[in-house]
């Protein structure tokens, strides 16, 4: 396999995999917490993105990223508690339907006050272009250099330039430090230790003083945040559009099933995973019968006959996480890191 096309594949997939896991963090954190699984989640991923490029527009992108995330948090905040925590003793089928409808009606606000087409939400002009260059020539080996393309990329006849850009390895980077701040937050603060503590023992909890309603209302509105951030960077490194969450939305569920249930260390292993078996799918040009080849399945074109014989690999990369879903719940109901069945 050429090298140039494994790193970036790698950096590609890892990319992706970061962005997805701020979008799960946030809802293992409320299921984790609240027993909730917020089908209205992937919305507050689009609003974020929204709200952030209705802010670029007077202060500038990273206003944007720094106002955006709290502002959708606390819309967040205001659902769990004037709606949410009604239904909350109800049981898990009304809170599924009330956040449900709430994705709805999201989407048609945001059809209602941005339109129904993509909004140019662009990068700043700082991270425009690429961080570095991979040069790939048979005569002069592989190298790399720092910015845009060398004068090389130019002279050479057979070098092979790829760049990454600067932007999606900005993403990567707020990724980690959220990743890094989440476990701080949890493990090396009071507030952390209160929230655990609610996870478990929440009547201990409230008989030390403490408001768990509030808890779970912050809980939920810092799940929301996370989403936001993430909106942020994927509006701006892909397309903001009211599909937007339809791309996403099923996806982080199959992320937080395949990780475990509540496991914020699955849904980062489970997220990475993904990103790169994506990423590496989207780029190959394999068919489904050299994938069976390739593992000794001793499968012919007779098998499943002739269509699935030429199907590309990449024609089915979107598929995958949902086939890895299926083989998680057949395996390992409790997922790979976590502690609850099914």
């Amino acid at each position: 396999m050429d090298l140039t096309y494994t790193l970036i594949s790698l950096l590609n997939g890892l990319s992706t995999g970061l962005l997805l896991f701020m979008l799960a963090s946030g809802l293992t954190l409320i299921f984790s917490m609240m027993g909730v699984l917020n089908f209205a989640h992937a919305s507050f991923y689009m609003l974020g993105a929204y709200v952030a490029y209705t802010i670029s527009l007077q202060l500038g992108f990273w206003w944007g990223l720094v106002l955006a995330p709290p502002l959708v948090g606390a819309l967040g905040a205001v659902f769990e508690r004037y709606a949410l925590r009604r239904v909350h003793k109800f049981g898990h089928v009304p809170e599924l339907l009330i956040t449900f409808g709430l994705s709805y009606i999201i989407l048609e606000l945001v059809q209602i006050v941005w339109g129904r087409s993509a909004v140019p939400f662009s990068q700043p002009a700082v991270l425009e272009g690429p961080l570095f260059t991979i040069l790939d020539s048979r005569s002069l080996g592989l190298g790399f250099a720092w910015g845009s393309p060398p004068e090389a990329c130019r002279t050479v006849a057979d070098m092979i330039c790829t760049q990454f850009p600067a932007f999606r390895a900005f993403g990567m980077g707020v990724a980690v430090l959220m990743l890094i701040a989440v476990w701080l937050l949890l493990t090396r603060t009071r507030i952390g230790l209160v929230i655990q503590a609610a996870l478990t023992h929440p009547h201990m909890v409230e008989a030390l003083g403490h408001n768990v309603p509030r808890v779970f209302m912050m809980v939920f509105g810092g799940g929301t945040a996370l989403a936001a951030l993430a909106g942020v960077i994927g509006g701006a490194l892909r397309v903001t559009e009211p599909s937007m969450s339809l791309q996403v939305g099923a996806v982080v569920f199959a992320i937080i099933v395949i990780g475990g249930m509540g496991s914020l260390a699955g849904a980062f292993v489970a997220s990475l995973a993904l990103g790169v078996i994506e990423s590496f799918a989207i780029g190959s040009d394999l068919s489904m019968m050299d994938l069976f080849h390739t593992l000794n399945l001793g499968v012919t074109h007779e098998t499943f006959g002739y269509a699935i014989y030429s199907v590309k690999i990449s024609q089915v990369a979107s598929i995958l996480p949902f086939l890895l879903l299926v083989l998680i719940l057949i395996f390992r109901p409790k997922g790979l890191l976590g502690t609850r069945e099914g």
